[in-house]
């Protein structure tokens, strides 16, 4: 909240004298959280497009053409970055040839910037599966890094559109006022997840578990990116035992095949989480994300009657 009121005073001094916006700011969200957080932040002085769904890896996605016209006209580019849509994103900003959204450029925003990133590796071996250099990117399964993400977005949309400064700063005022307020009714709820063992399916939920007091003991991907083998899936049965997890997380554009068989021979309840907006029906935006979160680990957490 201090960053935004501290920005407030010299982005409206700065900016008073500039034109009326004639038209809608473009927006080129690389992912669903950040297109709601965008929205959140921008209301109607925004028109913004999502590449990616709920449903899709945002690893995996293809610079179709499509995409790439999005980005040409685009004012504002806003993804994750710390190489999450490294697969992807340059090839759309070369063909883009957009100078607006390059990175560096104001029109280039990457969230994962604006916090400290977990799981950075002390060795790089693609032997090791999908690992990725900068720390692990998957921020926005902590609501604590939205606000921090918008805390840091505010002013660049100011950047970009001086015409709306002041509504651009009283809509982030609003937000972080909102989320620091659900962030406690949210962890009021999840308490009792505090010190509980999970599995997941992908190494992407180290934010989440973090925030609420999970503990992991396991993935049931042998390495990141790698579906797991029958053997290996024999192994992990096996020592499920010994770990004492409570339920079996994976997210909703995951296969559900192998996290539902383990559930099956193990007897834990294999939880499918929303990962962001989207990923689930009730997921409908980044508030509707983290209700919808914290309702399903309470509800798969709860003793069978």
């Amino acid at each position: 909240m201090n960053r935004l009121l501290q920005f407030a005073c010299a982005a409206v001094a700065l900016f008073a004298a500039a034109a009326p916006a004639d038209a809608a700011l473009n927006v080129f969200a690389c992912e669903p959280e950040w297109a709601s957080l965008v929205s959140e932040l921008g209301g109607d002085k925004v028109d913004v497009f999502t590449a990616t769904t709920g449903r899709q890896d945002p690893h995996q996605i293809q610079a179709r053409p499509a995409l790439i016209a999005r980005l040409r006209k685009a004012d504002l580019a806003v993804c994750t970055g710390a190489e999450l849509e490294i697969g992807w994103m340059p090839v759309l900003l070369r063909q883009a040839a957009n100078a607006k959204v390059q990175p560096g450029k104001p029109g280039f925003f990457a969230a994962a910037e604006q916090v400290q990133l977990k799981e950075i590796p002390t060795r790089l071996d693609r032997a090791e599966g999908d690992i990725h250099a900068a720390g692990n990117p998957h921020i926005q399964t902590d609501p604590r890094n939205m606000v921090l993400v918008a805390q840091a977005l505010t002013p660049r949309l100011v950047e970009v559109d001086r015409a709306n400064a002041e509504f651009y700063l009283q809509r982030g005022q609003d937000f972080v006022t909102k989320m620091t307020a659900s962030i406690e009714r949210w962890q009021a709820a999840a308490a009792p997840l505090r010190g509980q063992a999970v599995l997941t399916y992908h190494r992407s939920w180290i934010y989440l578990l973090d925030w609420l007091g999970l503990r992991s003991v396991g993935e049931i991907e042998p390495k990141p990116g790698v579906p797991p083998s029958s053997g290996y899936l024999a192994e992990l049965l096996a020592a499920i035992p010994a770990r004492k997890p409570r339920i079996i997380i994976y997210a909703g554009y995951e296969e559900p095949r192998a996290p539902q068989f383990v559930g099956e021979k193990s007897g834990l309840p294999a939880v499918q989480l929303p990962f962001t907006v989207g990923g689930t029906d009730e997921a409908k935006d980044v508030f509707g994300f983290y209700d919808d979160t914290i309702r399903r680990l309470v509800a798969a957490m709860k003793p069978a009657p």
